[in-house]
């Protein structure tokens, strides 16, 4: 089982969406920030270098949203989502095909990694 993290970040009322490459695995689907933990790092550790990674920010990680484990023809994650807020930097596309400002009322207008329907299931539930 790979150890995968990601950050729910908000501004307002619109939360960070990022969109795969489409080189990829599941290419052009849309996910929160986030990537897997590596040997030696605790869950917050890798989620504060991928988002530096990825979106050169520096954030401040809370608690835990929500944890869900999904089978991919692939692999199997299990995600933990995090609380997080940007502590310092500008969200960048430095790995992301794309990035957005969404609201929950436009989670069903993007395609999001299977992984992602618990998650988005129970923030729509809010």
């Amino acid at each position: 089982m790979t150890e995968v993290v990601a950050a729910l970040i908000w501004e307002g009322e619109r939360f960070l969406a990022c969109q795969r490459p489409a080189h990829k695995a599941r290419g052009l689907l849309w996910e929160f920030v986030g990537g897997k933990v590596e040997e030696g790092e605790t869950k917050a550790e890798a989620l504060i270098r991928e988002c530096r990674e990825e979106l050169d920010v520096t954030i401040t990680v809370g608690d835990i949203f929500m944890e869900v484990t999904h089978e991919y023809p692939d692999l199997t994650v299990h995600l933990t989502l995090f609380h997080a807020s940007i502590a310092s930097g500008e969200p960048k596309k430095l790995e992301h095909n794309d990035i957005r400002w969404i609201t929950v009322e436009e989670i069903d207008q993007l395609a999001f990694c299977p992984a992602d329907t618990d998650i988005l299931k129970r923030l729509k539930q809010k």
